[in-house]
């Protein structure tokens, strides 16, 4: 199974989370949490584990309606938010690669009606929000 919805670009890594960023927030969502793979691994596990996984960042994107609507669907879907959507580029890569949770993942565990028009809503919207960044 195939739980991530994913596009190459050719923008530089800066440029691709930026673009990320922007295409999230047209399309109702908001990054509430941000991790820094890179700059963890460098302090946790020291400069080789870093340089080895490269660029990477993974944004916890958020559309209040849709997770007001998945809660109250179901109130276990919390452990499946916010929607992550990773951007990373490896040292030698030719382009940016981003990632986003496919919302389907969600269907999978649950058999709610509800749960599944929130997550064909949030595929559409993820979707649009990755073809405007490949757009770039």
């Amino acid at each position: 199974m195939t739980y991530t919805l994913t596009t190459h670009v050719q923008l530089p890594y800066a440029e691709a989370v930026e673009a990320v960023r922007s295409a999230l927030k047209d399309q109702g969502f908001g990054v509430l949490t941000e991790i820094d793979i890179r700059t963890t691994f460098a302090a946790k596990l020291g400069p080789d584990a870093a340089n080895a996984v490269g660029d990477y960042v993974i944004l916890g994107a958020c559309n209040p309606n849709l997770a007001s609507r998945a809660l109250a669907a179901e109130p276990e879907m919390g452990a499946l938010l916010p929607c992550n959507v990773v951007v990373r580029r490896g040292a030698d890569a030719d382009a940016t690669t981003v990632e986003a949770i496919d919302p389907q993942t969600m269907v999978q565990l649950s058999s709610s009606e509800r749960v599944r028009e929130v997550a064909d809503d949030a595929g559409t919207r993820l979707r649009a929000a990755l073809a405007a960044v490949a757009g770039h």
